[in-house]
């Protein structure tokens, strides 16, 4: 199973997700549902809609409204003085020369109206204005109808744009802007949801958002929010019964995140409690997808988080438990010569698992004389 972020597959390989290798595919979901609209939208000899701007997630490209250092749509756009280059305020505040043309930084000031511009595009990036006639204003005669301007999606590429600028924001931690592109895109998902109702579709793209979005707010410090935002993801989520790989490891995630958060806060009930449901969720996906290599290591991470707050609660019989379960786990996977990735990650959490129990013993040895 892959290990890619979601909108992965209209990006470059280099651009790493923001959630790494704990999320999974969203962008997939997005292009299968929206494909039917688009045939059906679409005469046969039309032209698909291109960005003016020259912003194309299937080469990639940076346009001209975006920061060279994060590579992502500027945010909170700042000038460095005297040159005037303009970069994202998160990045260039980390420079003292100008990263273009290498001028000392006198100081740095906001440029509104260039930020203006990249707002506008932004709202309107992958739509088109169309015109509807609203007569349910009262007074209004019919040959005095009000008209009201909606936007509509005319590339069925937006949402991929967003999650593809947040992805680049995150990588250079900055974080915010990674933020408003991310609630920008479930915004929409939500527009569509009021519109044609809550789909399996749409609920596992708003849930893998919502967990990137508390992704940002654990990356800021705001640990309140991101809880917020897993336990939304994990609501969404949870209302799938398809039982896709992919939405089993992002709604498993978000449930170790709570639980990260709980256990670093100190209240290790709770986060027994995520951690546990997360391991549930997670055997009860083996079931119909036992041949999931990745599956059997999510369910060795998920034994060793129990087990380690089993120990930190005094329960120590039940750690040692869930530690050699964990290890048998791993001990009787089998990977092929191409899963590099994932049997390094087998092997990283087996020694951590025998670092656990070898502590243990050490505990137990009598004293040397």
């Amino acid at each position: 199973m892959s290990s890619l972020c979601p909108f992965a597959n209209l990006s470059r390989s280099k651009d790493v997700c923001p959630r790494k290798i704990e999320e999974k595919h969203y962008e997939h979901r997005v292009r299968q549902s929206n494909q039917g609209n688009k045939e059906e939208s679409e005469a046969p000899n039309t032209v698909s809609p291109k960005c003016p701007f020259g912003y194309d997630s299937h080469a990639f490209k940076l346009g001209p409204l975006s920061c060279v250092i994060c590579r992502a749509l500027l945010f909170e756009t700042s000038k460095c003085l005297p040159c005037s280059h303009k970069y994202c305020k998160v990045c260039i505040s980390r420079f003292k020369d100008c990263p273009i043309c290498g001028a000392d930084i006198e100081r740095i000031e906001p440029d509104p109206d260039l930020q203006d511009v990249v707002d506008h595009f932004i709202e309107g990036h992958a739509r088109i204005k169309r015109s509807t006639v609203n007569s349910d204003i009262k007074g209004v005669t019919e040959n005095d109808q009000v008209k009201s301007v909606v936007y509509e999606d005319v590339s069925l590429e937006r949402g991929t744009f967003l999650v593809q600028q947040a992805m680049r924001a995150f990588q250079a931690q900055n974080l915010k802007s990674a933020e408003s592109r991310l609630s920008l895109c479930t915004e929409d998902i939500r527009d569509q949801i009021e519109r044609s109702g809550c789909t399996s579709e749409l609920c596992s793209q708003l849930g893998a958002v919502l967990g990137m979005l508390g992704d940002c707010c654990r990356g800021m410090g705001d640990a309140g929010s991101a809880i917020n935002h897993y336990e939304e993801s994990i609501k969404f989520l949870s209302k799938l019964t398809n039982g896709d790989p992919e939405v089993v490891h992002t709604l498993s995630v978000s449930l170790n995140k709570i639980g990260d958060l709980k256990y670093y806060d100190g209240d290790l009930s709770i986060a027994r409690s995520y951690y546990s449901r997360s391991l549930e969720v997670r055997q009860n996906a083996l079931k119909s997808h036992s041949n999931i290599s990745s599956q059997m290591v999510d369910i060795a991470v998920s034994l060793a988080k129990v087990a380690d707050v089993d120990r930190s609660l005094g329960n120590e019989g039940m750690a040692i438990n869930g530690f050699q379960e964990a290890i048998k786990c791993l001990e009787s996977l089998k990977l092929d010569a191409n899963e590099v990735a994932l049997e390094k990650r087998r092997l990283s959490v087996l020694e951590f698992l025998h670092g656990q129990l070898a502590e243990r013993e050490n505990l137990l040895a009598p004293p040397t004389a």
